[in-house]
This record gives C-alpha cells, sequence and structure tokens, in this order.
C-alpha cells in the first residue's frame, strides 16, 4: 500500500508540502486549485509522515535543461560562529537535482570532450564525479546554447540560502547528521558508510534522499558541488547580496569553492555553513555539481 501511495503522491504533486505548510520559498508559483484538489486526495492517501519525495528521476530530456526549482529573493544568516546577514537580492532557480553521468555524457558526446571516469560505481543517474570546475563551467555553457537559457554554477550565498531551505540548523533536518537524509561517510574520517535509507558505500543516484523544504535533493552529502566563488579564507568584505566573490579581497581564483560534503566524509562536513576548496582545474572522486539558472 505504501508504495502505491507514493507513487500517487507524487502523481499528484510534486510536493504536498504546499497543503500542510503553505507554499514555501522556493515553488514558482501559487498552486491552481484543481492542482490543490490533487493534492489533498495525495495526503489523504499518504500513510506517513511527510519527508520529502523518497526517490527523483533526476532526469533530463536530450537538449533540455533539469528540472529547475524558483528560489525566491530573500535574507538568511550565512556562516556560524560568527554569522552575517546577507541578503539574495533577486530570485534564481537552482536544479532540483545534481547533474548525473547521463546529462554530463551527452554533452561529452556532442562536442568530443573525454568522459570523466566513474570508478566502476556506475553511470546512468548516479552524479557526474570527477570533473572540475572549468568542466562544469563548460557544460553549464553548452546547455544555455542549447536551451536559450543563462544556466552557470550558483554562488556560494545562493547556494547555502537554497541548503538551509529556511532553516538555521545544522542541517535542513535538524542538528544531528542522519543518514536517513543524506549519503555521508563513518562519524571518524574517511571512508564511506552505508546506513539505514543510505545503502551505498560510495555514490547514491540523484534523488534517493527526501528533498529539503526548497524542494532540493542532496544539498547535504553525496558529493560536494562546486560554485562560482574563487576561495577566500574569511568573509572578510564579501558582498552581502548574493553575488559571486571573485577576485576581489586576495581571492584566489585558480582554487574555487566547494559546497556540501560528499559520500566519503564525516558529518560535520555536511553542515549548511561548511566551506571547502579545490584546485579549478581538478576533478575528484568526491565533487561534482548543480546547475543554477538565472530567471
Amino acid at each position: 500500500m505504501k508504495d502505491t501511495n507514493d507513487n500517487l503522491l507524487k502523481a499528484a504533486c510534486r510536493s504536498w508540502r504546499d497543503v500542510v505548510a503553505g507554499t514555501p520559498k522556493g515553488v514558482a508559483a501559487r498552486t491552481p486549485r484543481p492542482y490543490l484538489a490533487c493534492c489533498l486526495l495525495a495526503v489523504l492517501l499518504a500513510t506517513t509522515a511527510y519527508a520529502g519525495p523518497a526517490l527523483a528521476t533526476c532526469e533530463s530530456r536530450p537538449g533540455e535543461g533539469p528540472e529547475m526549482v524558483v528560489i525566491d529573493a530573500g535574507a538568511f544568516e550565512m556562516g556560524e560562529n560568527p554569522t552575517r546577514r546577507v541578503t539574495i537580492a533577486r530570485p534564481f532557480a537552482l536544479a532540483r537535482c545534481e547533474v548525473t553521468f547521463a546529462e554530463y555524457d551527452r554533452f561529452a558526446d556532442e562536442v568530443g570532450r573525454a568522459k570523466p571516469e566513474d570508478e566502476n560505481w556506475g553511470r546512468g543517474n548516479r552524479p557526474v564525479i570527477n570533473v572540475g570546475w572549468e568542466d562544469a563551467r563548460a557544460y553549464a555553457l553548452w546547455l544555455s546554447l542549447r536551451t536559450g537559457h543563462r544556466y552557470r554554477l550558483p554562488t556560494e550565498a545562493e547556494w547555502e540560502y537554497a541548503a538551509r531551505g529556511g532553516t538555521t540548523e545544522a542541517y535542513w533536518w535538524g542538528d544531528e547528521a542522519s543518514h536517513e537524509f543524506a549519503n555521508y561517510g563513518k562519524d571518524e574520517c574517511c571512508d564511506g558508510h552505508a546506513e539505514g535509507r543510505d545503502e551505498w558505500i560510495n555514490t547514491a543516484p540523484a534523488g534517493s534522499f527526501p528533498t529539503n523544504p526548497f524542494g532540493l535533493h542532496d544539498m547535504h552529502g553525496n558529493v560536494w558541488e562546486w560554485a562560482q566563488d574563487c576561495w577566500h579564507d574569511t568573509y572578510d568584505g564579501a558582498p552581502d547580496d548574493g553575488s559571486a566573490w571573485l577576485s576581489e579581497n586576495n581571492g584566489d581564483c585558480s582554487r574555487r569553492v566547494l559546497r556540501g560534503g560528499s559520500w566519503d566524509f564525516s558529518p560535520q562536513f555536511l553542515r549548511s555553513a561548511l566551506r571547502n576548496w579545490n584546485t579549478a582545474g581538478d576533478g575528484s572522486v568526491f565533487v561534482g555539481f548543480r546547475l543554477a539558472r538565472d530567471l
């Protein structure tokens, strides 16, 4: 019965949180009444408490972009100890899922680019790995030319704003890490770990875990995600409008920001506020990306 109800829930509406808690940030427009009725039906059929969709296809059709979620403009406290007030000045769209091998391989085939190794973990709907910042930027440019939309990497501030989904705890679900909500490693560094919903020692298929309150999968764990920003050791002098922080204030653009943690890292690296970096030209088995899009 549960599988049937889950399928009905997905078919009726992407997220019935809209009905029980009001439309959150991250939803493009208010739900029409007929659509609301379908959502209400799905709520009545569901037998478990809402924790976001259990699984998403996370696939885009050839020549089309990924499924995007509109993230409304707003303000939030960025970072931790101390935090700083940042206002996301303009709405933007963020991909519901990380870019998969299937999506990246279409790009590589079309432009004659070498395909990244999958480490024998599988391609298809697993998040692409072994891609550097330059590879991610090239993919975004290619997709922009194919679709007529402006795709790009999210800024560091946009990423954290979207990852938090309006929450203030360490993770969008609370202050305690949980393998029910994310794919990450052992509590003590460093190795993959399978427990509970987290069945994978390495990368999990994109969309295998519940969405956050903005409707985004895998903002914590699975793979680190590239951001636009150049690396700065602190936030001193950082913009407060959500824009990318590049070479200003001695930014090191040979290194680019990573966010979100990965399958091999311990849970403290998954915190919404945690910052990391990698050399822009280097790929890694721990690193992938997701796309943002200008509206």
